[in-house]
């Protein structure tokens, strides 16, 4: 199980980063990928990182999110900056089967849906 925190109520153009830990099991040796579902609106894609740091985002968020990870701490962080009204949403991470092509970094999802964490951005 994967557990996202950092989340939280940030004004236009503020930012937030955001982390998912494992407990009881290592991140390394498979992808994790962010992703974020809106009020009234269907889960979607942010982005991915492969086991050995390579990435791959959706255009919303392209040049305004990094996701990183950190193996020794057991952790994935998605940095968040100049965050919109339309960024808000509760986030949430997964493990996927490291890919080969990016474009398959997305699924499938091995472990479940945690929690995730509210992001709420003021106009």
């Amino acid at each position: 199980q994967l557990v996202e925190s950092g989340g939280g109520l940030v004004q236009a153009g503020g930012s937030l980063t955001l982390s998912c830990a494992a407990s009881g099991s290592s991140l390394e040796g498979y992808a994790i990928a962010w992703f974020r579902q809106a009020p009234g609106r269907e889960r979607e894609r942010v982005s991915c990182i492969r086991s050995d740091g390579r990435t791959i985002y959706e255009d919303s968020v392209r040049g305004r999110f990094t996701t990183t990870r950190d193996n020794a701490k057991n952790t994935v962080y998605l940095q968040t900056n100049g965050l919109k009204p339309a960024d808000t949403a509760v986030f949430y991470c997964a493990a996927t089967h490291d890919p080969l092509e990016m474009e398959h970094c997305y699924s499938p999802v091995l472990t479940g849906w945690g929690k995730g964490t509210l992001v709420t951005v003021s106009s």
